[in-house]
């Protein structure tokens, strides 16, 4: 299944996208049969299916839905939607440990109900990207976390190192769904799809104690967030967090606090020449009236880090007395690879060297593609020299050889022959 998207759906899309920028003020009023299309159900299952992902609730996987039939499982999906009688079932709750120690809620769910809220996405997403502005770059086409870190750079560069760096408690599950769905509305009049948004934002959580029993929580009581997990809750939260740089920049703050926002999602830096105080304190303000609450914030103007990278003055490798204003992997992006190499290389992994190269390779290979802009060489190098200590004592262990291994498993073999990705060599 194609991942491509297929010309109907494009041209679709890009007429959405025309009209909404040319006429900011146009809402749309149907758009309910676009999402029911079955081209664009089909679509939507397929980047559904590319995502993979556990099922839900009700225990439906993937190689279920096709071993029954694709087909009458897509046709039955799209008869619901089409006579109104679709509802989304609970979402499966599962904490995910967040690097800090602590545990973040991760909502799952049913793979039916990714797929409408894929379909949803495609549709919908045209339209607001036509009103997001320039500044945020979490969870949009064609852009990305590398892009976010670039523009903090340029502007830190250009002197503008007086920063607020910010982060908004548990966004997701604060946005407040009432304000929400008056952004969604000032775009979408088509009252059905409308309801699929409450639906989803309103959709119970199904979560699971020590002992494995079940429970529901949530209903059409709750009246805040949107659950992590969810294909359309990235949208939405950029949707609700546009409000904030859209008042940023209708108000002149830019020019007044000598400034520029750098979003992504919810993570967001200001970055100021001088008035960094005064713009922590609007934001304050804003952020309250918007029902949102900043759980941490200060200004700096050293180092900060911001989306893995760290941000600030910089010495060359070959140190000369003189600093730069650079961008390098931060040491808890480091910390949290080092993690990740210790897990894979533990004494009671006995799959096939080969296997275990594989995979650090194909991890090593993902973190430098990410940590591709600014000084990288010092970081690459300690990455390197602390993968090599960890797969010397890896091998020298599962073949008993005696001592630390330095001479069987030297760094040119571990990098040669052995065939482990050397990060300090790539281009």
């Amino acid at each position: 299944m194609s991942l491509q998207t297929p010309e109907p759906i494009r041209t679709l899309q890009r007429k959405l996208y025309r009209k909404a920028k040319a006429e900011p003020a146009f809402r749309f009023y149907v758009l309910y049969d676009k999402i029911c299309r079955e081209d664009i159900l089909r679509h939507a299952y397929g980047l559904a299916l590319a995502n993979a992902g556990a099922p839900g609730v009700d225990g439906v996987s993937f190689a279920q839905i096709e071993d029954q039939g694709l087909e009458a499982w897509l046709a039955g999906l799209r008869e619901d939607l089409v006579t109104k009688t679709y509802r989304p079932d609970p979402v499966r709750r599962v904490m995910i440990p967040k690097p800090d120690g602590g545990e973040r809620p991760l909502g799952i769910p049913t793979i039916r109900d990714r797929v409408v809220q894929t379909a949803a996405k495609i549709v919908l997403e045209p339209i607001f990207e036509a009103d997001f502005e320039g500044n945020a770059y979490g969870y949009r086409p064609r852009r990305g976390a590398v892009d976010a870190v670039k523009e903090v750079h340029r502007h830190i560069v250009r002197g503008y190192s007086d920063v607020v760096d910010a982060d908004l408690s548990k966004y997701f599950d604060n946005i407040p769904h009432r304000d929400l769905m008056q952004c969604v509305a000032r775009r979408i009049v088509d009252r059905h799809v409308l309801a699929l948004i409450k639906m989803w934002l309103e959709a119970p959580v199904e979560e699971r104690d020590g002992d494995g029993k079940r429970r529901i929580v949530g209903d059409k009581g709750n009246k805040r967030g949107t659950p992590q997990g969810g294909v359309a809750s990235p949208l939405l939260a950029n949707i609700y967090m546009n409000r904030f740089l859209k008042h940023w920049r209708l108000t002149g703050c830019g020019e007044a606090f000598r400034a520029h926002v750098v979003a992504y999602a919810d993570d967001f830096v200001i970055l100021s020449r001088g008035c960094a105080v005064e713009a922590l304190a609007w934001t304050k303000v804003v952020m309250t009236k918007l029902g949102l609450a900043i759980n941490e914030a200060k200004t700096s103007q050293e180092r900060f880090d911001f989306l893995g990278y760290s941000f600030g003055p910089h010495y060359p490798y070959r140190w000369n007395g003189q600093w730069y204003v650079g961008a390098s992997p931060s040491k808890k992006s480091m910390q949290r690879l080092k993690a990740k190499v210790r897990e894979l290389l533990v004494p009671g992994n006995n799959d096939p060297w080969q296997d275990v190269r594989d995979t650090l390779n194909r991890t090593l290979r993902g973190w430098s593609n990410y940590f591709c802009h600014g000084t990288r060489r010092p970081a690459f190098r300690a990455v390197d020299h602390y993968v090599y200590e960890r797969v010397r004592d890896f091998l020298a262990r599962r073949h008993k050889v005696a001592g630390r291994g330095t001479r069987r498993f030297s760094f040119e073999v571990v990098y040669g022959e052995l065939g482990l990705l050397r990060l300090e060599r790539l281009p």
